[in-house]
């Protein structure tokens, strides 16, 4: 199924977020995470908002019975962890770095406060807010009627961050399969044959790191 994107407002995604955090007077921290390592867990106090200097991080979910999924991956200049502004009072899920990050971590007091003062940063928090739910929308719809592989193919050009303002990351931070298959909603072995199929036809490059060739968007635009 295709889906038509949004333009978006040339003065918003020329907009330097990091650029702007670093001269308007925001109190924030800065914290390195490594690979694999915990950012924060569901269930936790939710307080802060992260925004991604460099790296990648996982967001995952766990259910009663233990099962964990994989619902979103963020790359630098994402913010995450920005519930905490809507009233969320903990954390609907666990983050933890896929590869060497850097967070900058603002308290939620002090990004509100700047939101109300600042209004090109509001601007720009605001349309990265309604980006992410337009995300969110396709990703239902996604899996409501697309094929795994058309999911797997969207998955992968989505970490490769095609259609982004700035040029695409071909090579993918290290992300398993296991991790693959709980973001596409299959198996580990569906998984494995789509990408060994993507591999054959050109679209991927995969020895041990991916790396994403734009020619994988007919698998998504096929109907």
């Amino acid at each position: 199924m295709k889906i038509k994107k949004p333009k978006t407002n040339g003065a918003l995604a020329s907009f330097n977020a990091q650029a702007f955090l670093d001269t308007a007077g925001v109190a924030r921290k800065v914290m390195d995470y490594r690979r694999g390592e915990s950012i924060y867990s569901q269930g936790e106090a939710a307080e802060t908002v992260m925004y991604i200097q460099k790296g990648g991080v996982k967001l995952s979910v766990v259910n009663g019975s233990g099962k964990e999924a994989v619902v979103a991956m963020f790359g630098p200049s994402d913010f995450f962890g920005e519930g905490c502004m809507a009233g969320q009072t903990v954390r609907m899920g666990t983050t933890s770095a896929v590869t060497p990050t850097t967070l900058l971590v603002i308290q939620k007091n002090e990004l509100l406060r700047v939101l109300h003062a600042q209004h090109e940063l509001s601007d720009h928090f605001i349309a990265y807010m309604l980006a992410h739910n337009i995300r969110v929308e396709e990703d239902l719809i996604d899996q409501l009627f697309n094929s795994s592989e058309k999911r797997l193919a969207r998955t992968l050009l989505l970490l490769a961050r095609y259609g982004k303002q700035d040029q695409p990351v071909r090579i993918l931070p290290k992300v398993s399969q296991e991790t693959l298959a709980s973001m596409v909603g299959t198996t580990r072995s569906r998984v494995n044959f789509f990408m060994n199929k993507f591999r054959k036809l050109g679209f991927i490059e995969y020895n041990g790191k991916i790396k994403v060739n734009k020619s994988l968007l007919t698998v998504v635009l096929h109907e």
